[in-house]
This record gives structure tokens, sequence and C-alpha cells, in this order.
């Protein structure tokens, strides 16, 4: 019996059954469908609702100002908003695939809402010839519109996410098309809008087609095919069929670019529809005022009566049907349910749903159906299952679902968690389609718009509650519910104190470990509640996200501490370079000298960058010494100046840059060291460019002491180097060798060996030699080896200069064996040197053994 009322309520249609269940009794009161504009989002969304300015319609104790109302598919009111908005009659309105209500007036404006009914900041435009000619009719599709002007010029929105009108191409018509539908960019071979317009009177002038429109060309279609003009037409869900009505009362069903005709069926009557759907992909709907009639490939029409108005929403799988007074769904009965539940059925899946009838009554006759059908028990099982998920009747689920739970019990090889899959999927879907809530999605299309999909939409309808158990019961990331639950709480919670609004706050956040204090932190900032954004930024245990927010709310010596207890440098730099923009420099300075990596850090960038500002900070904290190195580091700056040659003035400002810095060295005990050589280097600055100026050569600057004297010995001003040595107390000893080696460079032997004349030399004669030798002048390096007191000094210098017998005869005098092993390497190409060596170092080891 139970299958008999089941299938009494299918209507066949050629050879498949549709049925048309109930979902809602709406709930919304005074709604005549007749008297209003209706925009009904796909998969189960909002419907928008607003009085028709086209019709005139009686106002029954109602405003005259126009209202928006937004309700559920159930018919619950989610929100309203006073229509306002200028540009002239409302054209169009459609939801968007992210459940954005747009809505286009006759001057091109498109004006956006929200689920909430708020108008959505900025308006759009369709451009100045849409709004200098006016909308006639406008088309939408997902995320898109196509709009048609009373001057038959098309303009295009593709996406809304990114909303640039563009122009199609003229379809050179004068009278306006007489039917008018969009083929999507998805579905097309170019990837751009295609748009179908219904053209033609059938007179002289025009012969009936349909115009395929896209950016750049218009195509004429139908050709021989069309026998008059279309009067409707509506392309299906996935692009590839065109369903038409004709002139002459026919319904024609063709492929898109109208080269093949795949149905063409006579209707009951000539009139043009208002509505033309598809119903899924086997059906065509008609509506007319009362009737409601579908159409198939074949065989008879199905005809629904209605005394009311309806609105056809169609659905990948399906159509609802929305009157004043209810919701319904008309679908194709699916596979599974009719193996079940047509009446006479023998399937394996009806006799094993008969079998848990049986079962139920303690009747023998259910192990008798077990037994018909145990080689095919797993299809039953999984025909019960699909069924369950098909069906909209909670009880029905429930006897579907018991039936393969029974079944699965003697079956070993169906796969287990499939009825637990469907147990989960339906107690969503079932939670979604309550009256409140009412969201009455199939199965089809929840796996269509898969899980995230809904869970977001419940949330920008606010239903976070049960968003979140969604989530939690699917295993999913629970913080996208808690984040946007959290932030329309303080959107809302206006009169509530901070303190308290934070406890509710930090009671279910702390639901989800890895939730983002901070972004909730700055949205309450955004809603101007800056002291509750700071308490809950305290809470952000990241300090790459909760220090940038500090900054913004104002916090920022708590940003500095954070940012300098992690470690991060590049915090820290963020917060210095904002406060040093924000504050007196005193003020700045005050604030980093308690935090040792701040300070480090600034010194440190400011040592390269900004050298005055460093001096500043310096002497306001009392470092002399710093500032100290600062000036005498810019002087050596001037010194890269491409100026500071040949006697510039920029010398004169170095040594004062030096003199400060000698002044500032003398200020502090402990760097006594540093004063005196800053005041001997200025010293040596000006004598250095005293020498520049006399001697019209930029040699001397920034060389050393004894560069100097070497320098000015080699140009022959001795005077001059004296006094350098003088002046800076240059050592005897440092000041022969010095001199030895500069007169050695300009090859002045003579003043060579008269200095070397003018009183014992202090370093000995071996400078000298060293200096003759590297000069190759071993006649002069002859005159200073004899002088030499160390005989192995002397036997190594004469050996330097191939002298073998004066070598030999030094070494001899020296006694040293080893000193002899070596003289002999140096001259192993001579024999005669060599056996000479040989002689000496064995009467030397003979002498040593006597």
């Amino acid at each position: 019996m139970a299958n008999v009322s089941v299938a009494a309520e299918w209507q066949l249609l050629y050879n498949r059954y549709y049925r048309k269940p109930e979902l809602y009794q709406m709930r919304w009161k005074h709604v005549d469908l007749a008297r209003n504009k209706v925009a009904a989002a796909p998969f189960g969304g909002p419907l928008a609702v607003i009085r028709d300015d086209s019709k005139i319609v009686q106002l029954h104790g109602e405003s005259a100002l126009r209202k928006l109302r937004l309700f559920s598919s159930s018919g619950h009111l989610l929100a309203d908003t006073v229509w306002r908005n200028p540009g002239g009659r409302l054209i169009g309105m459609s939801w968007t695939d992210d459940h954005t209500l747009v809505c286009i007036v006759q001057d091109g404006t498109v004006y956006r809402y929200d689920v909430h009914a708020r108008l959505i900041e900025p308006n759009l435009s369709l451009g100045k010839e849409c709004f200098e000619s006016n909308v006639a009719d406008c088309a939408f599709w997902g995320n898109g519109v196509v709009c048609i002007t009373e001057a038959n010029q098309l303009f295009c929105i593709a996406d809304f996410k990114n909303p640039n009108a563009v122009k199609l191409a003229d379809p050179g018509i004068i009278e306006p098309p007489r039917c008018m539908a969009v083929i999507e960019p998805q579905y097309t071979v170019s990837g751009n809008v295609e748009v179908l317009l219904g053209v033609g009177d059938g007179g002289e002038e025009e012969d009936a087609a349909v115009l395929a429109v896209e950016e750049d060309g218009v195509q004429r279609l139908g050709g021989e095919m069309l026998r008059g003009p279309l009067q409707k037409m509506v392309v299906s869900r996935d692009g590839k069929w065109l369903a038409s009505f004709t002139h002459d009362g026919r319904l024609l069903v063709t492929t898109s670019d109208l080269t093949g005709v795949i149905i063409e069926r006579e209707c009951e009557s000539a009139l043009p529809p208002e509505q033309l759907a598809w119903c899924g992909m086997d059906a065509v709907l008609l509506y007319w005022e009362d009737m409601l009639l579908m159409m198939g490939p074949d065989g008879e029409p199905v005809t629904y009566l209605y005394d009311e108005p309806i609105i056809l929403i169609p659905e990948s799988d399906g159509v609802r049907i929305l009157s004043n007074t209810s919701m319904e769904f008309l679908q194709r009965v699916p596979d599974s349910t009719v193996s079940i539940f047509t009446i006479g059925s023998t399937s394996p899946a009806a006799l094993l749903y008969d079998a848990l009838d049986h079962f139920d009554r303690r009747s023998a006759k259910a192990d008798e159906n077990l037994r018909l059908i145990k080689s095919s028990l797993p299809e039953a099982v999984e025909a019960c299952v699909d069924a369950a998920g098909h069906e909209f009747d909670v009880l029905r689920q429930q006897t579907l679902l018991r039936a393969a739970s029974y079944g699965q019990a003697f079956c070993s090889n169906f796969h287990r968690d499939r009825i637990q899959e469907m147990c989960k999927i339906l107690r969503v879907l079932n939670a979604v389609r309550s009256l409140e809530i009412g969201i009455p999605l199939s199965i089809q299309q929840y796996k269509l718009l898969t899980p995230s999909v809904l869970i977001g939409r419940l949330i920008n309808a606010h239903q976070h509650l049960l968003a979140l158990r969604i989530s939690e019961y699917l295993g999913m990331n629970q913080e996208v519910v808690i984040m946007h639950w959290a932030c329309a709480k303080i959107t809302a919670s206006l009169a509530i104190p901070d303190t308290t609004l934070l406890e509710i706050l930090l009671d279910k956040l702390k639901l989800c470990k890895s939730i983002s204090y901070a972004a909730v932190a700055a949205h309450a900032d955004k809603n101007g509640r800056r002291k509750l954004a700071a308490l809950l930024v305290e809470h952000e245990p990241r300090s790459s996200k909760q220090v940038p927010l500090l900054l913004s709310i104002g916090e920022e010596d708590i940003a500095l501490m954070k940012a300098t207890e992690c470690g991060d440098t590049d915090l820290v730099y963020l917060i210095l370079f904002h406060i040093w923009q924000k504050r007196q420099p005193l003020e700045f300075f005050g604030t980093i000298q308690a935090r040792q990596l701040a300070r480090d850090l600034f010194i440190t960038y400011a040592r390269c960058y900004k050298h005055e500002f460093l001096k500043d900070f310096f002497l306001s904290t009392g470092q002399l010494q710093d500032v100290a190195f600062l000036l005498w580091k810019e002087s050596w700056e001037l010194e890269k100046n491409p100026m500071a040659s040949k006697g510039s003035p920029l010398h004169g400002p170095r040594t004062k840059l030096i003199e400060k810095a000698q002044n500032l060295f003398a200020e502090t005990k402990e760097h006594t060291f540093e004063s005196k050589a800053a005041e001997e280097h200025a010293k040596l600055l000006r004598l250095q460019h005293e020498l520049e100026v006399t001697t019209k050569q930029a040699i001397f600057v920034d060389s050393s002491i004894s560069d100097t004297i070497r320098t000015c010995i080699v140009l022959g001003n001795h005077r001059a180097a004296l006094k350098v040595k003088t002046e800076f107390k240059v050592s005897e000893k440092r000041w022969y060798w010095l001199k030895v080696f500069a007169l050695a460079t300009i090859k002045d032997w003579a003043a060579l060996e008269k200095f070397s004349k003018e009183k014992k030399p202090p370093i000995g004669y071996r400078p000298f030699v060293e200096a003759c030798i590297e000069a190759d002048e071993k006649g002069e390096a002859i005159k200073y080896i004899p002088k030499l007191a160390d005989p192995r000094e002397k036997a190594e210098s004469y050996a330097r200069i191939g002298m073998a017998k004066e070598a030999a005869d030094a070494a001899s005098q020296a006694k040293d064996g080893e000193l002899l092993g070596r003289l002999k390497l140096t001259f192993a190409q001579n024999a005669g040197a060599s056996s000479i060596f040989d002689t000496l170092r064995d009467r030397l080891s003979f002498q040593g053994a006597s």
C-alpha cells in the first residue's frame, strides 16, 4: 500500500516519471506574486520581492513607498528596506552566485544589496549610452548580465566581481526583439557571452531569424528552419539546447546554434506563455495564466492547473514552483525511487523494501524475499540508500535507510560506510530544509554546491549556530564560522560594554586554537570600539599580526614592547619608522632608550642614513664619545667627495669636524687616547693640506706620517720632512728607515752615502744594504756590506749580490756550518763556489771534532 500511495503522486511523461512534492507552506502574508517582481536565487536561495512599478495596482492600506523585501524559500522575512533609488523604473533584478542582489533601473544604474537588504557601495553604471537611451530589457546569468537599450544596442557586464560594462556588436535591427536569451561564456567557443535575439515579423521587410550577437560580430541563425518569429526562448543549463515558442503555438527544441531540430510539438494555445523553463534536461515547462504544461520529447504532455500566479525557478535537477501560498519542487523521479515504488515492481530494491515491511510485521515472508534477491542484494541496498538521498520526506528517508541497513546485515561485500555517509548528508540537508532556515536543497544540488559554500551561505544569513554545528559534524574548519560570528556580534552589540562583550567573544573564540584575534580586533576598531580592539589583540599569539594592529589603534608603546619581546627585527623597524614619523624627536628618543633592541636597531639604521638625527640622539642621552666618533666618520666621508683635492676648501671643514670630535673626546677621561689621536689627526691634515698647496700636488692628504715624510724626501723637500719628524716626534730609528728607502727610491746614492756618514746610524747599515739591493745597485751595496757588524749578515749580503769568495770569508768568521750549507745552495750552479763552501764546512767539522 505504501508503494501505491507514493507512486500515485507521480505523473508519467513519455517514459519517465515526474513528481511535484510540496516543500513549504509559505510563511509570508499578503504577498501577491501578480503585483510584484520576484527574483529567486538558485540552490534553494533567498527570494527578493518588490512591487512591480510597471503595473497599475491597488494599494490595500499599504504605503505608497515601495519596499524591497527579502525572504527565505519558506517565506520567512530575512530583511527589508524602502526603495528610494533614483534612475527610473526597475527593469530587472537577480541574485549572483555569492547571493548579492543586483537591480538594474532604466538609466543603466546597477544597485546591489546583500542578503540583509543593505545597499552595497559604490553603485555601478552600464555607461553613458545606456543612461541616454534607457535600458529596455535585461537577461541575467550567474555573475553577469546583458542589457538591451531602447535603441536596440547591447551592453554586457560579464562578471560583477570585475564590473566593466562592454558594448557588444550592433545587431542592426530597428524594432525591438521579440525575445532574448543568453548563452553563458563558459559554453561558447569564443569564451565570451553570446546573446540570442528573436527578430522578425514574418512580413516582406524582415524574415524571422535568431541573431547571435557577440562582442566582435553578429551571426544570423535559423534560416529555413524557422517558419515565423519566436515569441519566447530559453537556453538549457549546459548551453547545448534552445527551447523556444513559435508564433503559431509550437514548442521548438533545437541545438543552441539552431542547426538541428530535436523536438517540435504543437501546444494547446497559440498565445505565448508567460514563462518558459527547462525542467532538468528532459522536459520543458510552459506557463500560462492558470496552466502549467510540461512537455517531453514524445507522448502526451502533463498539465498542472493553478488558481494563483506562480514563478518558475529552474534548478540543476528540476524546477521550484513558487506560488502565493506554497513552494513546490517539480523533478524527474530518480531511477532508484522508481525501481522501489513503481506499482507492481519486482526489482531487488522493491523486494528488499517489502522485506523490511514483513520483518516489522514479524512475517516469514521477509526471509523469503531476501532469498529471492540474495545475488542482487548489494544493488538493492545501494538503490535504497540512493532513493533515501533523493527524498524530502524525513519518515520516508528513515524507512529507506532502515531497509538498506536491514539488507546490509545479510550482505558481506557492500561498502559499509555508504549508509553512514548518506546519513550524514541527510542530517545536513534536513537541518537546512527546516522551516526556520528555508534552504530546500536536493542531494544533487548539495553536491554541486559543496558543503563549504553552503556553510558560507549560512554564515552570510547569520545562521552561525547551524553553520558551526554542520562544520563540526562534517569535520570541517570552524574558524571561518567563529570569525564571522565574532565580527557580526561586535557590529550588533553597540550597547554592550567592552569588558562584557570581550568575555562573550573569548568564550567562543577559544573553541578554535588557530583563530585570528587580530582580525576580530581589526573589525572592532573599524566599528569604533578601540578599547575592545586593544583588549582582543592582547590574546593574539602571533606578533606578526598583533603588532601592526596595535599600531593602527594607536598603541605604539605596547606594540614596541611586543615586537622587542619576540625579537623580530622587521617588526621593530616597522614600529620605529611609525613612531619616528609621528612623535617629536625627544619623545621618540625617550621611547627607544628603554628598549635595548629598538635602540640598537635605530642606531644601526641611523649610522647609515641619518647621521644628524643620530647625533641628536647621542647628545640627548649624554653619549658624547659616540657623537665624536660620528663627527670623525663624517670627516672621512668628506674625503670621498671628488672636490676634496688640490687644496680644496673642503679640507677646512674636515679639520673643524675632527677638532670638534677631539673636544668631545676630551670631555671624558676614558677617551684620552682618542682625544690625542684626533688632535694629531687634525694637525697632520693641516700640515698635509699646506704641503699640497705648496707643491701643487694632491698626494699628501690622508696619507700616514711615514708616507708623508717619505713623499717629502722623494720630492726633495728635506726641510718639510724634518718638520713633520719634529712635529710628530718621529723616532731616530724610524726617521733613518724612511730616509734610507726614500733616497734609494730616487737613486740619490751620493745623498745616501753622505747620510750614512753623518753619524753612526741607530739602525745599523743593513737597511742601507737592503735599499741598494732592492734598487738592483750592487756597486752601492758593496760600500755598506763591510760596515756590517754581524758576519752572518755580511755573508748573506755578499751572497745576495753574487760574491761567493767574500761570502765564504765572512761565513768562515761566523764559524756556522748551517750558514755554509745555505750559502752552498745559493751558489749551487757555481761548481767552484760550491767546492769552496764544502772545504770550509769540512774544515769547520774537523776543528769541531778535534
